[in-house]
């Protein structure tokens, strides 16, 4: 016998053929109709331009982005202090795709009905991708609103901030064609409490918003340290403040912000998360003096929003992933999703997906609508029940959407492992899930017409008598405030499933509502994989699944 046909042990088959190169957004059935009945619709050739650009080289970019993480150098060879990060060319070519085709600007400088919609669908499908790019692209985004708040500021600044051009040069911001922001607030001894903040702002000469002050103190985190400035909070005298520190002085000097070390963390790799210090940094008030947590709220409200954004197109990843291999792979002579057990699990994988996915765009809906006080009562409350919801069911679904896979969703191979990594920092950042389900109280209880909005926007149950006891079980249970904080996940959860129940029964759907209802609000069981009988498990798979769209 010849030696090279000892080599050949064994013929491969039963292989699932690669998705790569993939439109995201046509394969995406829900997107497409959740877009259209938001508004978004106007924008849907470059929808889908993107969609085809993030399945195709920003997907493998993505691979490359994470696999070469972000090098911190200190100083130069010759000793000089330079605080410079080192990315590979794939995380530009990310950050350059994304700013390039609007998604850190395109609500600013298109407002018009749907456009927090059309720019969330692309953030969508860019996450997919490479979620580490994201961190900058929404801080960049979510600064405007905080930054208009100081006019003189934000005159110099939006300029560049809404710039379609990447610009990663370390320059002064007015020699940039492009600029994009960070965002430092915690610290080691307070975190996510900045009423403990230490840091201290000392003003240069006269004090007041939009003067320059120099700041001493540090930050246990800023995210994306080689952004061009950082919107940031420092005592004064009157109490926590906010600035706008930029990286460099106006005389084109680097300004006295160091950073001690790159966080070393559980995903998210491809982003630069930093511990700084500020020795003397020079920076802006923003706002009033005295009010920099409402100040710097207008931009962590925006974060949030993209948490859910984030988290859900994690979950769809996850989901075309699993949907995809369980259309080819056979186990024991039969196709995978035409098993009823693998039916029951992809279903409700789905029905996860396409819940999160609808309360995310219809928060875009409300952003679109600022003037609307209904919109603006439910944006406020809304972002703080998604934030919760949506980060929190990422993490089980995306475990869920690997096993599905196997082996194959284990190995790094597979994408699966990084949108497993990448799922909790949504949930932790800008506030981890008590923060979320405490504002939600605080929101309902402090707030004027929060609450009745709130009950507007779910009705009577739309005809569906289950849905309806829901809420009547929600309207007591927001009656009873004895222990009320004890029971604010509960109730955070309740108003979820209510909201998301609502919107996928307005959509007029019935299977994918029928099912969702069944298997939320009935008797159902605690995993995925325990839909209730009746449910048309088949249609659902077939409405996630990429080749049979």
């Amino acid at each position: 016998m010849k030696a090279h046909l000892l080599a050949e042990t064994h013929e491969v088959f039963n292989q699932v053929p690669p998705l790569d190169g993939a439109n995201l957004y046509r394969v995406d059935l829900p997107l497409q109709e959740w877009t259209r009945r938001y508004q978004g619709g106007w924008a849907e050739v470059r929808i889908d331009a993107y969609g085809a650009l993030a399945g195709g080289e920003l997907m493998a970019a993505g691979f490359l982005a994470n696999e070469n993480k972000p090098v911190f150098h200190s100083h130069d060879r010759y000793g000089h202090r330079i605080d410079l990060i080192e990315f590979h060319p794939a995380y530009h070519q990310l950050m350059s795709a994304a700013i390039e085709h609007g998604i850190p600007s395109m609500p600013w400088t298109e407002p018009r009905a749907g456009a927090h919609v059309a720019r969330a669908a692309m953030s969508y499908l860019h996450s997919q991708a490479e979620a580490g790019s994201g961190c900058p692209l929404t801080m960049t985004f979510a600064s405007v609103p905080a930054l208009k708040l100081q006019p003189d500021i934000a005159e110099q600044w939006l300029p560049k901030i809404l710039s379609t051009q990447y610009d990663p040069r370390n320059l002064p911001f007015e020699q940039k064609n492009g600029a994009t922001i960070g965002m430092a607030m915690t610290e080691k001894q307070g975190g996510t409490d900045v009423r403990a903040n230490t840091t201290r702002a000392y003003p240069v000469g006269q004090a007041g918003p939009g003067q320059a002050y120099e700041l001493i103190g540090h930050k246990w985190f800023c995210s994306a340290p080689m952004c061009d400035a950082f919107l940031t909070l420092a005592n004064t005298d009157k109490g926590l403040s906010c600035f706008l520190l930029p990286r460099h002085r106006p005389d084109g000097s680097r300004n006295e912000l160091y950073i001690q070390r790159l966080k070393n963390k559980l995903g998210n790799w491809s982003n630069a998360s930093s511990e700084v210090e500020y020795r003397g940094a020079l920076a802006w008030m923003i706002g009033e003096e005295g009010r920099g947590v409402p100040t710097i709220i207008e931009m962590v409200a925006l974060t949030r929003f993209d948490c859910m954004i984030g988290s859900s197109a994690l979950m769809r990843q996850a989901l075309t992933q699993a949907a995809h291999h369980c259309a080819y792979r056979q186990v024991g002579g039969r196709v995978l999703n035409q098993q009823p057990l693998m039916q029951n699990v992809l279903a409700d994988l789905a029905l996860e997906s396409e819940a999160a996915l609808a309360l995310t765009l219809r928060m875009g809906k409300a952003l679109d609508h600022p003037a609307d006080e209904q919109e603006s009562k439910f944006a406020r409350l809304v972002t703080a029940v998604g934030k919760y919801w949506i980060c929190k069911r990422a993490p089980a679904m995306i475990n869920e959407a690997a096993e599905c896979m196997g082996g194959a969703g284990y190995v790094e191979d597979s994408i699966l492992p990084r949108l497993y990594r990448e799922a909790p920092v949504n949930s932790t950042w800008e506030g981890s899930g008590n923060v979320q389900c405490l504002d939600v109280l605080r929101a309902l209880s402090k707030e004027p017409g929060v609450l009745d909005a709130l009950f507007s926007e779910l009705g009577d149950g739309h005809g569906d008598a289950r849905l309806k006891t829901h809420i009547q079980h929600l309207q007591a249970a927001f009656r009873d405030t004895g222990d009320i904080q004890y029971r604010a996940r509960q109730l955070t959860e309740d108003v979820a499933l209510a909201l998301q129940a609502t919107l996928l029964l307005e959509a007029g759907n019935a299977t994918v509502s029928d099912a969702f209802i069944a298997s939320r609000l009935g008797a159902g069981g605690r995993v995925y994989g325990t839909l209730p009988r009746g449910v048309a498990a088949e249609a659902l798979v077939a409405r996630s699944t990429p080749h049979l769209l």
